[in-house]
């Protein structure tokens, strides 16, 4: 991917905390990340106020159903990650 140099303002504390976690190296790419971030919460929200104005808002029943669906997705994940920590019978500890 083609780069291109630019200048940026950025508060002097929230710099030094950046450099102090990526190095002078890692700067860019941080950027770039959080950029990349911040573009594809910007495009979600675009995506979302879409699709209230075509089926309507989002009912707090909805809601409700959608964070249960998420605690139970977190649980298996976690108990997917513990099973692969354990050893597999026949294996050394």
């Amino acid at each position: 991917m083609a780069t291109k140099k630019v200048t940026v303002t950025i508060p002097e504390e929230l710099l030094e905390e950046i450099r102090g976690e990526t190095g002078e190296r890692g700067l860019s790419a941080y950027v770039a990340d959080a950029l990349r971030l911040k573009r594809d919460r910007d495009r979600l929200v675009e995506l979302v106020g879409w699709l209230q104005e075509e089926h309507g808002a989002v009912t707090d029943e909805e809601r409700a159903a959608a964070r249960e669906e998420l605690q139970d997705l977190d649980a298996e994940h976690e108990r997917r990650r513990t099973a692969a920590r354990k050893p597999h019978a026949g294996e050394a500890a």
